[in-house]
């Protein structure tokens, strides 16, 4: 299975009636890299601009890859590195995805995954290589000033779960995730 985070161009294959793409062809994505077996799709809409939700993962035995992408709107996704040991560890990569660009972010087991709407009415679709596990679901601090990201909000600031806002800081965060000797290939913008 891949160890790092991944933005994955899609092809679209447009006529007069619009496009189609292929979103997941599993021999094709594992010639990249990314031999993963995902069991489940989950989908969120969030209604205002500036929602944000992560950054969350689970833990074993429910470890969760995750292939993200956009399919209403806009949002900028964000992996953070938490491997305990690894040279990029609470390093970030990040990219734009769009129901406009297509681009997918895979996101491997042992980073935590996070993401902000640009735009009003907008919905996510990913699919994870492991069963929801409330007994397994944890996060760190979307405002953690550790991992630093700049998060693009609304004059009116992030939307946030009342689960968001009680996470811990990096700092206090005992990461349940070995590094595995591959670092985070890139950091910063992937776009």
């Amino acid at each position: 299975m891949s160890t790092t985070v991944q933005l994955i161009e899609t092809r679209r294959f447009a006529d007069a009636r619009g496009w189609f793409s292929e979103t997941w062809a599993e021999a094709k994505y594992a010639e990249m890299g990314i031999d993963v077996r995902f069991v489940q799709d989950n989908q969120s809409y969030s209604v205002q601009a500036g929602t944000i939700r992560g950054i969350h993962f689970q833990t074993a035995p429910h470890a969760q890859a995750k292939l993200v992408r956009c399919v209403r709107g806009a949002i900028v996704d964000y992996a953070v590195d938490l491997r305990k040991g690894s040279p990029t560890w609470g390093q970030v990569a990040f990219a734009e995805l769009s129901s406009g660009n297509g681009r997918q972010l895979f996101v491997p087991v042992g980073y935590g995954h996070a993401f902000v709407t640009l735009q009003p009415d907008t919905e996510v679709a990913y699919k994870v290589s492991d069963i929801y596990a409330a007994d397994c679901d944890g996060g760190v601090a979307w405002d953690c000033p550790d991992i630093g990201i700049d998060w693009p909000l609304p004059p009116t600031g992030p939307v946030l779960s009342d689960k968001d806002t009680a996470l811990p800081r990096l700092a206090d965060f005992d990461s349940p995730f070995a590094y595995d000797g591959v670092p985070m290939a890139a950091t910063g913008d992937l776009g």
